[in-house]
Formats: C-alpha cells, sequence, structure tokens
C-alpha cells in the first residue's frame, strides 16, 4: 500500500492539537512533528483553553462551602519552521510555551480571605490562647492584669510594687479575685490573637506561570530513511503567586513575583520513516533547564507570627530583610511519535510523553524560613520545612487516533487521549489528576503547498484532593474537586516550499 506524497503532506500535518491541559504545568506538549516533515515547512498556530474547575472544602477544612471555578482562560501560540539545507542536513526553529499556569479563586471559601478569615483555624487559635495562658506563673498573670489597667511603667514605680504584691497575695489566697484575674488575662490574649487579623492578606488566591522556548534543532540525514537530530534550547520563565483565604494559614498575606529569568537546556532525537508509506517513528529527549529566578516575597503576616509567640521580632526582621533567588528546574521529558498508513489515503497515529515532574520543586527563600518554622508545630509535622509546589509522581501522557484525506482539498482525524496526572493528593494550585480526552480535527488545503487546519478537543478531568503546601506528602487535604471539564480550540497554518 502506497500513499501520494499530496496525500502525506496532508495528513501529517492534519495531527491533533495540543494537549492543553496536561499533568502538573505541562501545556504544549513540546512536538517535534514540524521538524520531521519533508523539504522546507513552516506553520504558525495559536491554541485556546476554556476549563472549568470547581470543588467543595473537604476532609481538615472546618466548613463544607463550595469553590466556584477556578480555573482561568487562556491561550499561547507556537510557530516552526524547518528547512531542508542539503540532501543530508536539515534545521529547524521552533517556538512554543512548554508550562504555564493560570488560575484564580473567587467567591466564598477557604482560599478567598473574607472577614471571618483568621491566621489559623479557630480550635487551633484556641488551643495556642490555652496553651499561652498555662504556660504563665502568678506573678505573670498579675503583672499582665495591673499592666492592662495602668501600663507597664506602673509597675516599675513604688506604687505600683506594693499593688502587685498585694494583688498577687490576693491571687494566691482568694478564688475569686484569682477567677477574676485569669478571666482578665485570658480575655487579654484572646485580644492579642485577635489582633492577628490585621495582618492578614485581602482578596482570594492566585497564580500564573509563563514559559516561552525557542529550540535550534540540526538534523543530519545518512540515508532518507534516518534523521538524527539535537539542538539548544533556550527558555524563559516568569510568573506571580498570592496567598490568601482559611486553608493558606500563616501565609495569608504571601506574595511573591518571580522575575523572567533565561536558561539553556538541550535535545536529541532519532527518527526512521519509510515516507511511501507514511511510516513515521521517531524519540525525543529533552533536558532539564536550570534557572535562579530573582524573586521579591512579602509575607504581611510575619507580625502575626510575632504576636502569637511562634517567632521573634528579631527573626520577622531577618526573614522580611532577606531576598535571595529561587531555583527552579523545568523537567526533562521523552516524547515518542508513531504513525503509519494503514489503508489508501489514511494514517494512524499515536504519541506517548513522558515528563519528570516528580524531581519538581520550588521553595523561594522567605517561604522556606518559614515553613521550618511552622514545621515545628505538632498540627504541621514537617520539622525540615516544606516546598511551595512540589508533586509526587512523574506525568504519562498518550494519544492514539486517526487522520484521513477526504479530498483533494480536505482532511480530517479524530483522536482520543489519556493523561496520568502528576498524583493525587496534589497541590490546590491545579487540583486536577490527569484527563481523558476526545478531539476533532479539520485541515483545509487551498494548495498542495498550503493548509489552514482547525480543531477541538473535549476533556474530562480528573478527581482530585487539592493540598496545601503544608499537607504535601501526606493524605490530608483541603478541598475535593470532581466532575470538571475543559474544552480546547486549535487554529494553524502552514506552507510547504
Amino acid at each position: 500500500m502506497r500513499i501520494n506524497k499530496i496525500a502525506l503532506a496532508v495528513m501529517t500535518t492534519c495531527m491533533p492539537i495540543t494537549a492543553l491541559y496536561a499533568a502538573a504545568m505541562d501545556r504544549s506538549g513540546q512536538s517535534i512533528a514540524p521538524f520531521l516533515q519533508p523539504n522546507n515547512y513552516f506553520e504558525a498556530g495559536i491554541s485556546i483553553l476554556d476549563p472549568t474547575v470547581e470543588g467543595k472544602e473537604a476532609d481538615v477544612s472546618a466548613t463544607r462551602r463550595d469553590i466556584e471555578d477556578m480555573g482561568n482562560d487562556y491561550y499561547f501560540p507556537s510557530a516552526a519552521i524547518k528547512l531542508q539545507l542539503t540532501d543530508n542536513i536539515s534545521f529547524g526553529l521552533l517556538y512554543d510555551q512548554p508550562f504555564g499556569a493560570d488560575v484564580a479563586y473567587s467567591g466564598n471559601n477557604i482560599f478567598v480571605t473574607d472577614s471571618s478569615t483568621t491566621i489559623l483555624d479557630q480550635k487551633l487559635l484556641t488551643g495556642l490562647i490555652d496553651q499561652k495562658f498555662a504556660s504563665l506563673t502568678a506573678e505573670q498573670k498579675v503583672g499582665l492584669a495591673i499592666q492592662g489597667v495602668k501600663g507597664a511603667d506602673y509597675l516599675k514605680t513604688p506604687a505600683g510594687q506594693a499593688e502587685f504584691a498585694q494583688t498577687l497575695q490576693a491571687y494566691n489566697n482568694n478564688a475569686t479575685a484569682k477567677a477574676q484575674i485569669d478571666t482578665g488575662v485570658k480575655a487579654g490574649i484572646t485580644q492579642q490573637v485577635d489582633a492577628t487579623k490585621a495582618y492578614l492578606g485581602k482578596g482570594q488566591t492566585s497564580a500564573k506561570v509563563d514559559t516561552e522556548n525557542l529550540s535550534m534543532i540540526f538534523g543530519y540525514q545518512p540515508i532518507k530513511n534516518i534523521n538524527i537530530y539535537a539542538g539548544g534550547v533556550y527558555q524563559t520563565i516568569d510568573g506571580s503567586l498570592h496567598l490568601r483565604g482559611q486553608a493558606t494559614s500563616v501565609y495569608n498575606g504571601y506574595d511573591a513575583t518571580f522575575k523572567k529569568d533565561s536558561g539553556v537546556g538541550w535535545l536529541a532525537g532519532f527518527a526512521y520513516q519509510i515516507p511511501e508509506i507514511a511510516l513515521k517513528a521517531s524519540v525525543t529527549y529533552r533536558s532539564e533547564i536550570d534557572h535562579k529566578v530573582t524573586t521579591h516575597e512579602n509575607v504581611s503576616s510575619l507580625p502575626a507570627l510575632v504576636g502569637l509567640g511562634q517567632i521573634s521580632q528579631a527573626t520577622a526582621d531577618s526573614i522580611a530583610g532577606t531576598q535571595k533567588k529561587t531555583d527552579i528546574t523545568t523537567p526533562q521529558s521523552v516524547n515518542i511519535d508513531l504513525q503509519s498508513g494503514i489503508m489508501k489515503d489514511t494514517v494512524a497515529f499515536a504519541n506517548i510523553r513522558w515528563v519528570n515532574w516528580k524531581n519538581f520543586a520550588i521553595q523561594p527563600y522567605q517561604f522556606g524560613a518559614i515553613s521550618k518554622i511552622v514545621g515545628q508545630l505538632p498540627s504541621v509535622a514537617q520539622p525540615n520545612g516544606f516546598n511551595l509546589l512540589k508533586y509526587s509522581d512523574d506525568q504519562w501522557n498518550a494519544t492514539v487516533g486517526v487522520g484521513r484525506k477526504l479530498t483533494d482539498q480536505w482532511a480530517g482525524n479524530v483522536s482520543v487521549g489519556w493523561d496520568s496526572g502528576a498524583g493525587n493528593p496534589i497541590t490546590a494550585l491545579g487540583p486536577t489528576e490527569g484527563y481523558w480526552n476526545v478531539g476533532l480535527g479539520v485541515q483545509f488545503s487551498p494548495t498542495p503547498q498550503t493548509f489552514i487546519s482547525g480543531g477541538v478537543k473535549y476533556f474530562w478531568l480528573g478527581d482530585a484532593q487539592g493540598q496545601i503546601a503544608s499537607q504535601s506528602g501526606k493524605k490530608t487535604y483541603v478541598a475535593d474537586f470532581t466532575d470538571n471539564t475543559a474544552i480546547t480550540y486549535g487554529l494553524k497554518i502552514g506552507y510547504r516550499f
């Protein structure tokens, strides 16, 4: 069975649109397909995502309110040019945006600060108040009671010292006096704890991450069936984060801005093809890319931690006064692409992708410094601290489908896709566990050299349990996200020359 060159050109570009809603922050899928097109080739495209990610407070959350859609719509472009410089040497430039996130909570839930939000949940606050009160001696309680009425300097005066001695004797020998002083002191501690609300952040939890890749690839074809290729990858990354609401606890009011940073990596691969029957198989490896990102952090709740007695003022000043770069390493990955003619004018295709999210972690300096302090609390039990973002599993992704030439100018394809997710429970900044999807694509070729293609995919997103950072690695979580979906649209133009 042979496939003519026009049909081959049609079907090998009429592939399904990008995954767009893969595990963790994977977005473009980092396809190498444009570089493997015959002769000279150019394409440009745009993809749009419209997700619906809703949930409900659950597990350790004290309330059970609904969580409105927190997944923002977004779009990103892509482009590629491939030149066959000689019979044996090819060159390509590929632009895409491989990783990203755009989420924002809204409404009335644990990721949005409102009038009822406290720095810790009420049970923990009550425990801290009781613990702080129980740690006071009789002398300290009496001193606090007098200070509350007449000020700290009064105790330094002869009259103050005399009143202190008299009140202490009454405290130790009179049950009524003791009860009154205890009530007043505990009320003062409670008031001090309640005052920490003033340091909490306003608004909602949100996060945005953008990356851009430019891959420069050289290929060597010792014979027409084999293509060995490698090249460098230039990548930029930037983003921002705002943590709010009861769920974020002592980080309510944490803001981080990650300034754009660039890094360099590499890719290498091997492809085998038999053009006459549209057979093509390729394996492509992409390396990790290291970044040291200038990060500006602000933790408005630091004074609240001082007020709760969790850190000293000197420690708070030291943390707030230190800004450091954040190490971020985008993950390595492997793509396997397969296609073959299965009958006249019909091609079957498959893609398998692995991304090493299990080794991915982000811990900005101030965030990490606070995590090592609050991690000592029995309720947190992370004495070595914890990361702002971390995933527990690697991602596996697979797509299979069929493309068919319908007429000399029209072709179409259908596909089915699956994604494993990057673990569950998972960060509430991306609370889905993989997906299943179905896709439909169509292509119009006004000439054998040009085409316009479009596609749509519908996703059934996997149910997930959303965690806050301090719960990473545990089974506890704060919200359930179930029965969510997404739809994506893609448009691409191409030219062969």
